[in-house]
């Protein structure tokens, strides 16, 4: 955003703005960094759980004959800023309080400063919390600040730029007032730092007698996100925009439809923020950042705003003898990023194509994290519909939807920072990193040198060996599936190395088919180059159906805006059906002699098709894979222009090839070689022994789809043979596996050892006699059977029946063992 470009529109708006009143400079409460001395964003300001402690003091009435209902000439409040007691204006108790109903509008006289300061009655104040008094100082807390406004309080700003105690406070009877009055600071307490001052102001109460306790306290302690400083809320003149008017038509753009948030639970964030909006702060004092357009006239203490100091000067009429200066200030960086969608766009240049801002304003998606949608989000919707307007002069939306994801944390759910040493550059996991620039990395340039020594622990003991590398598609890959809308990520390199290995799987299984549709010497082997539904088996028309399904769902979850369903989608097809599936049938065919070169033909035009497919779906995702192995895929397919596949059109959908009877016909091949593989594992044996495989109870039409793909089923599941059984033939001891009514048998004999068969099956026998046995005993205890729910013992009945069932069957199988 530092571009001329970009900075001339920064100034321009911020001129506007100020022309029309929306910007002015003023005194308000900023959180303030006192080591780097510039105001800070909320977003800037971390909250660290801490132990602290809560400090109780007497603060006196004035009057020496008031009293408390239980008799005391004093109000008990506690705070975890004593050093603050210096600025205090008043003591606030709740209106409903019955306690200290007779003391509202009575004074107390502060210790220290012996300044008297009013009681006063808010609903801000707990009464149920600690004493239910509350001490206020509205220069120093934005509670505070608040309810010193109701209440008409002064402000006392009692620290300097450095959080030090000031030598003379200064006193504002309002925020209108631009010069304060000065209160003179106890001399012990002029020049101190904020926390010395605490310690100093502590042991002086105690002395004197008004400590009334001390107890430790777990609290929320601000400090700066660079620096890890305590932040403090201050009193300061800074430049504000004023935002009521800019909320009115963002908030009707998101009421209206006119803007979606997804997911929609965003939308309330939105409203919420936006219907209780203060006026923003936008100067910053740093050194880098885009100055804002305002000069001084010192001697006068006038302000001016132009675009730049001839301007200044023409527009307000203005001698070249008057000295002006230059705010020094910067503005908060979201003011330039609220601009963003229209200021990239030539707003600001007279001289610009007004086609460029017709034809990309406004733009269909913002995708953006939760923590940033009042900081960005709703700055760029309420800058653009203030600037930018339709034809009929409506305000323009900037965006169409906001996709709001979730944070990347670490593994184990922490938010990364620098500070606590567990932040992942994506470059190191797509290139690598060994241990010890890891370490160096991690350690080095800390805003606190003292937690070098544990982080770099940390990191060893993570990463032993360092990262390795994973590539840029599997780490896009990775955040991809774990792009569930709106949830925080935690980061698990072990689903990166997943993703990894997905990638190689798409190469290996490109390499296999790239092997079968070219020769040795690099000429293609015969290819269709087109559909011929008409010599496709069960295979070709369940690929083809599930590869149409899937580019249906795939569009289904982008529209839906579910990411990691999309890659989801993507890894199943790619990985559980074309690679274990469809490639593995495909190569059983094409080195199958019995098979037509016009079929062979289609299957290496299937495969093809599907590969090149996958490779467009998958291309947002994965781009330089996808893009190395399309440009060898494409042309085989005989496609004209393969400049690149980002051009290529996305899938589309084929409803016609979509068959549920074909998905169903191969789920039934699938989990009939599947049963085969079971058994293979139940009996252990590896994949080298060729099974013979008999089939009990085949309906007719099963027959006939087996026969179809008898030899593919056969190179699945590493059958020797196929027996169909017919009714009355006898069935050797096998073991076996049912598929519907269908039963799948691999013969005993020759496979396996009947000696340890029997061993295992005898231990087997034992424990299920020894289960069988305790149901038996527990329905023969009349005390049990009479006193227990019916279905309780009609439950411990069946299992009974079901156990001596498998018994029976056990004995009939150890029995056909021995006889092997």
């Amino acid at each position: 955003t530092m571009d001329d470009g970009l900075s001339n529109a920064v100034k321009e708006v911020f001129v506007r703005l100020f022309d029309d009143g929306l910007i002015y400079r003023g005194k308000r409460l900023v959180n303030w960094d006192p080591k780097f001395q510039t105001a800070l964003s909320d977003l800037e300001v971390e909250n660290h759980d801490e132990k602290g402690s809560l400090w109780h003091f007497r603060y006196h009435f004035t009057d020496k004959d008031l009293m408390t209902q239980d008799g005391k000439n004093y109000l008990v409040v506690a705070t975890t800023r004593p050093e603050t007691l210096l600025g205090d204006t008043a003591v606030a108790v709740n209106p409903s309080d019955e306690r200290y109903a007779h003391l509202v509008g009575k004074t107390i006289t502060l210790p220290i400063t012996g300044r008297v300061v009013p009681i006063v009655a808010d609903d801000y104040v707990e009464k149920d919390f600690g004493t239910g008094c509350v001490k206020i100082t509205p220069a120093h807390d934005f509670n505070d600040y608040e309810l010193g406004r109701r209440h008409s309080l002064p402000l006392i700003n009692i620290l300097d730029e450095r959080a030090n105690i000031l030598s003379s406070m200064e006193v504002y009877p309002d925020l209108q007032t631009r010069e304060p009055t000065l209160e003179t600071t106890p001399s012990e307490y002029a020049g101190l730092e904020r926390f010395a001052a605490r310690k100093f102001l502590v042991e002086q109460a105690g002395e004197q007698g008004w400590l009334e306790d001390i107890e430790d306290y777990a609290l929320k302690a601000p400090r700066a996100e660079r620096g890890g400083t305590i932040v403090e809320p201050w009193l300061t003149d800074q430049w504000y925009v004023a935002v009521k008017e800019l909320a009115k038509p963002a908030i009707d753009a998101v009421e209206d439809g006119s803007i979606e948030f997804v997911p929609a639970q965003y939308k309330n964030m939105y409203m919420s923020w936006m219907t209780d909006l203060q006026d923003w702060c936008i100067s910053r004092q740093l050194w880098w950042g885009h100055r804002i357009p305002a000069w001084y006239d010192d001697a006068t203490g006038e302000i001016y705003v132009a675009r730049d100091e001839a301007e200044v000067r023409s527009k307000y009429n203005l001698s070249d003898d008057i000295v002006l200066r230059q705010d020094n200030d910067v503005l908060d960086t979201w003011f330039s990023s609220g601009l963003w969608t229209f200021s990239t766009l030539d707003w600001a240049d007279v001289n610009a194509d007004p086609r460029v801002m017709d034809t990309f304003h406004p733009t269909s998606v913002l995708v953006t994290g939760f923590d940033i949608i009042f900081f960005w989000v709703a700055r760029m919707i309420m800058m653009t519909m203030h600037f930018v307007k339709n034809e009929d002069g409506t305000p323009q939306v900037p965006f169409k939807t906001v996709y709001v994801h979730g944070l990347v944390r670490d593994g184990n759910g922490q938010k990364m920072s620098k500070s606590k040493g567990n932040v992942l550059d994506p470059i190191d996991l797509i290139d690598g990193i060994d241990l010890e620039a890891l370490v160096e990395k991690r350690t080095s340039n800390m805003m606190n040198p003292k937690d070098a020594a544990k982080i770099e622990k940390q990191t060893r003991k993570e990463f032993p060996e360092g990262i390795p590398a994973f590539g840029t598609d599997a780490l896009r890959f990775t955040f991809t599936s774990l792009a569930s809308t709106g949830r925080d990520i935690n980061f698990d390199l072990k689903r990166v190395e997943g993703y990894r290995n997905f990638c190689n799987k798409i190469w290996n299984a490109s390499r296999f088919v790239l092997m079968n549709c070219v020769d040795s010497e690099g000429n293609a082997k015969p290819i269709d180059q087109a559909a011929n539904p008409d010599v496709w088996e069960l295979p070709e028309k369940w690929i083809m159906s599930r590869l149409n399904s899937t580019v249906a769902d795939i569009h289904q979850h982008f529209a839906q805006y579910r990411l990691d369903m999309v890659s989801q989608d993507i890894y199943e097809f790619i990985w559980n059906e074309y690679c274990d599936w469809y490639v593995e049938l495909a190569k059983a065919s094409l080195n199958d002699d019995s098979v037509s070169d016009e079929r062979k033909a289609q299957i290496r035009y299937v495969l093809l098709h599907v590969l090149e497919t996958a490779l467009r779906f998958n291309h947002p995702i994965m781009p330089y894979l996808t893009e190395q192995i399309w440009q060898t895929v494409a042309p085989l397919l005989g496609r004209k222009n393969t400049d690149s596949i980002v051009v290529a059109d996305y899938p589309k959908t084929d409803a016609a090839q979509i068959s549920e009877q074909v998905e169903a016909d191969m789920a039934w091949l699938q989990e009939l070689i599947a049963s085969v593989r079971n058994i293979r594992g139940e009996m252990k044996l590896g994949n080298a022994v060729r099974l013979p495989v008999l089939l009990q109870n085949v309906s007719s039409d099963e027959e006939a789809r087996l026969s179809r793909i008898k030899n593919q089923f056969k190179a699945l599941a590493k059958v020797d043979s196929l027996t169909i059984l017919k009714e009355g033939d006898e069935v050797p001891l096998s073991s076996s596996s049912m598929v519907g009514q269908l039963r799948v048998l691999v013969p005993m004999k020759g496979l396996i050892d009947p000696t340890a068969e029997l061993a295992r099956l005898g231990k087997s026998y034992d424990k299920l006699k020894g289960q069988a046995e305790g149901i038996a005993r527990k329905l023969g205890n009349e005390g049990f059977v009479s006193k227990a729910p019916a279905e309780v013992v009609d439950a411990e009945k069946a299992k009974l029946a079901e156990l001596e069932g498998q018994l029976t069957a056990m004995t009939a199988q150890m029995e056909e063992l021995k006889a092997l």
